[in-house]
């Protein structure tokens, strides 16, 4: 036993290090920083402290100890959460949802607004308003839709009781980064076929993801090995989230899954010929130039749903949306998401307004107030959106 013992607590260590060690030359090898990001040290640092939560998290998946995404959650439940003295933060629940709503201590002359965010805190502080966050079940107990229809059915609860937390109805507003900008595209549809609410007034999505298909766009060409979010990663995300199995990944990446009748039908909404000229590549590939692979499809086609990519819905729902503010990032994997919807939005009337972030990278929005974390193109970012709040 002392012998076990003495090898666990020689290996352990051993191991740790060995593992972040190959977190670190992966890192060097494969990470691209562009010269124009400033505080590279700092980026490096984060993007190597993911790889290395990631891989610790898959080596207990694979020991059968706890899954990745639980690892995961159980470090991000480790950090501590600053308090802001001039806010009343309040746990809620709406039916089997936990919400958490953030309200002004100081009186205000003006109405409230509700306002979904990860940065709940500041924006409610800066902008003066009522802000909503959705405590929505996350993997790895629960898939796809749960995520979505958690968001959905809170934001149907609070729309419904506006009133009771002094929010204006004329002044409510939808928001989301990444993933939350996903769910906001995906709410604020649903919300135009349920009548007798009052509307959203405006969407904010911030480096959203609107779709899961062509990953032949320029951004996921040029900018997929860019922390903080790189290419593997999204495709990592997807895979777990909506239960399709990595062994498809050349698949998916090549386009060969896409049927060729689907490609004729929203190839208008879906080609990187509705990227702007500016962000084109230089060299541009071809977009699904393999042959067909029915099998493929056939585990992947659940990605045509519009709930699951909200840039096929159709344009009578699109019409009907709120006005829009949508925020991009230079070096983001997702960039061309934001300018296909930007497109999308624009095609049907709605009113766009746009911000793109020259050296933002995705993620710097979450890293907004981290102090030594902070970036300036987070400041950037952030403060477009409070300005484009403060002006609605």
């Amino acid at each position: 036993m002392a012998v076990l013992w003495l090898l666990l607590l020689v290996g352990l260590p051993t191991f740790l290090l060995g593992l972040l060690v190959w977190c670190v030359v992966h890192h060097f090898v494969t990470a691209e920083i562009p010269s124009a990001l400033k505080n590279p040290v700092k980026l490096r640092f984060l993007h190597c402290l993911v790889l290395y939560l990631i891989a610790l998290g898959n080596t207990l998946e694979k020991l059968r100890i706890c899954s990745m995404p639980k690892f995961v959650r159980f470090i991000h439940d480790l950090m501590r959460i600053r308090k802001d003295p001039t806010l009343v933060v309040t746990n809620l629940h709406f039916g089997t949802i936990p919400v958490r709503l953030f309200q002004p201590k100081a009186a205000s002359s003006n109405l409230q607004r509700d306002f979904c965010h990860s940065l709940c805190s500041c924006l409610a502080r800066e902008t003066d308003s009522v802000v909503l966050s959705v405590g929505y079940r996350m993997l790895p107990d629960y898939h796809h839709p749960v995520f979505l229809r958690d968001c959905l059915n809170a934001s149907i609860h609070f729309l419904k009781d506006l009133q009771t937390y002094g929010v204006d109805p004329s002044r409510v507003v939808a928001c989301g980064e990444s993933i939350g900008g996903w769910a906001v595209a995906v709410v604020t549809q649903a919300l135009v076929s349920i009548p007798n609410l009052p509307q959203i007034q405006a969407q904010v999505l911030i480096c959203p993801i609107v779709h899961f298909i062509n990953f032949q766009l320029p951004s996921y060409q040029q900018k997929k090995n860019i922390p903080l979010l790189t290419r593997d990663i999204v495709l990592l995300c997807m895979y777990k989230y909506l239960a399709i199995d990595p062994s498809w990944e050349d698949a998916i990446l090549k386009g060969t899954c896409v049927p060729p009748e689907n490609w004729t039908k929203y190839r208008k909404w879906l080609s990187s010929d509705n990227i702007p000229k500016m962000f084109q590549s230089q060299d541009p590939q071809s977009e699904f130039p393999g042959p067909f692979n029915e099998a493929a499809y056939l585990e992947t086609n659940h990605v045509w749903n519009e709930e699951i990519s909200p840039l096929l819905a159709d344009d009578k729902t699109i019409a009907q949306l709120p006005k829009a503010f949508l925020v991009s990032c230079e070096y983001d994997v997702l960039r061309d998401d934001v300018l296909l919807y930007k497109k999308r939005l624009e095609d049907q009337g709605v009113p766009v307004s746009w911000y793109h972030v020259e050296d933002g990278f995705h993620g710097c929005v979450m890293l907004f107030g981290q102090k030594l974390f902070s970036f300036p193109c987070s400041l950037k970012a952030v403060s477009a959106v409070v300005s484009y709040i403060k002006g609605i």
